[in-house]
């Protein structure tokens, strides 16, 4: 009896300590060797690609004051409301006080400065493929931002979501870095590959979620239910956008269909960011839709 008993608590040991190997928060192993010296105007057009503002201005927020990131926007989904954080350069309420690093683990591996996990509603799993140029240059931007005093709101999710060590179970299922599209790419199509598939994050809202939250990749950009309840994100993928290339980089700047309707809801916001990058940006992304595989 002894000998079970003995064999039941080794065995308990041995799960709790692998269960605490799989949940641990890891740090970023980003390279910066080689990085060019910081550049806040191409920050700023990373800050645009990303769509920094439209999660963490204040809400109704417009014209300069979208700059002051004082976060509180709602965010609601199936495991609670989640509200955006103040990411403006006060050193207390905001992150004014982290360095490049704790910068870099938060933005590609969703781990806080005092090592929690963060949310996934904060798309790092799409932040993980940017360069260390552009998180150099980011970051830089971000820092010359106006500062803001606001106090975070917590995040109002109940059990088991509330346990954010919980958290690394769903990394260690769904946090993939690697590319949906690939083979060989013209230099255009990597660019808009990177763009959607990183930066803007496309598929965040325009690919179906799993029962936990993780992105149904065999269903990549192939449209979703809005989480908020109100009608469908649309399928983007070639078997239902057939947009030429010429449609998609007039949509990316002035947010007009070919059948002359114009863009509503968050899309407005991607187009307002969209419409601040090159044009060859905007041409590179619809040339990466182009190569997306067909969803029915």
């Amino acid at each position: 009896m002894r000998w079970f008993l003995l064999l039941g608590v080794i065995g308990a040991a041995l799960a709790t300590s692998a269960g605490l190997i799989v949940t641990r928060p890891d740090r970023s192993d980003v390279d910066f060797t080689g990085t060019s010296e910081a550049d806040p105007a191409a920050g700023a057009l990373v800050f645009a690609a990303a769509g920094c503002a439209s999660c963490h201005a204040a809400p109704n927020a417009e014209g300069d004051a979208r700059l002051i990131l004082s976060g509180g926007r709602a965010f609601a989904s199936d495991f609670g409301t989640f509200f955006a954080p103040n990411i403006s350069p006060d050193p207390t309420a905001g992150i004014g006080g982290w360095s490049r690093q704790e910068f870099t683990d938060a933005v590609t591996r969703g781990v806080s400065p005092a090592g929690q996990h963060y949310y996934p509603a904060f798309p790092y799993t799409a932040y993980a493929k940017m360069t260390p140029q552009d998180l150099v240059d980011l970051f830089s931007y971000m820092q010359s931002l106006p500062a803001s005093d606001v106090a975070n709101r917590p995040h109002d999710v109940g059990l088991p979501f509330s346990i954010r060590r919980g958290v690394g179970v769903w990394k260690a299922l769904y946090f993939d870095t690697g590319y949906e599209v690939t083979g060989p790419l013209t230099p255009a199509e990597t660019r808009g590959r990177y763009l959607a598939e990183g930066l803007a994050h496309c598929a965040e809202c325009h690919t179906p979620r799993t029962a936990l939250g993780g992105l149904d990749r065999s269903r990549w950009l192939g449209g979703a239910p809005n989480p908020s309840g109100k009608g469908r994100i649309p399928n983007i993928t070639p078997s239902a956008l057939a947009w030429s290339e010429e449609d998609m980089i007039a949509y990316f700047t002035s947010g007009l269909t070919p059948d002359y309707d114009s863009a509503g809801g968050e899309m407005v916001e991607v187009i307002e960011n969209l419409a601040q990058l090159p044009e060859a940006d905007r041409a590179a992304l619809a040339s990466y839709l182009k190569k997306v595989a067909p969803v029915p």
